[in-house]
């Protein structure tokens, strides 16, 4: 089985965006004075939820790159597909956070749209 190489990139750089996801949200809170919950603040709930779907979406979508990739998937599909995850996370997480729903809604089709073709992928070979 051939080492990873494409995705462990991404997959780094997807921890650091959900690293700094969970900074924002801690911050949130100390400013809030909020410890558990989102108490009542939009701001925190909207920065809860991002950091939320982040950790909802990404790992499954992760893994299944990381099989395409050990199953001889193409660079440059995986790549793409890649790419589209990370910008539909970067978009989604604004989106969210700044109540702009144009924002979320295509961060949210980006990010479905790796997954999804991820899948199909694996099971079509």
């Amino acid at each position: 089985m051939p080492p990873l190489t494409i995705v462990p990139v991404y997959a780094a750089l997807l921890a650091l965006m959900y690293v700094a996801l969970s900074a924002v949200v801690i911050r949130t809170r100390r400013s809030a004075g909020v410890a558990l919950g989102f108490g009542g603040s939009e701001t925190l709930q909207r920065r809860i939820r991002a950091h939320g779907n982040f950790a909802e979406y990404v790992p499954l979508t992760l893994l299944l790159l990381a099989m395409a990739e050990m199953g001889q998937a193409k660079p440059v599909s995986l790549h793409v597909l890649c790419v589209t995850l990370v910008a539909g996370r970067s978009l989604h997480a604004w989106g969210v956070s700044q109540a702009n729903g144009r924002l979320r809604i295509a961060g949210m089709a980006a990010t479905l749209t790796a997954l999804s073709l991820t899948a199909f992928l694996l099971l079509v070979g």
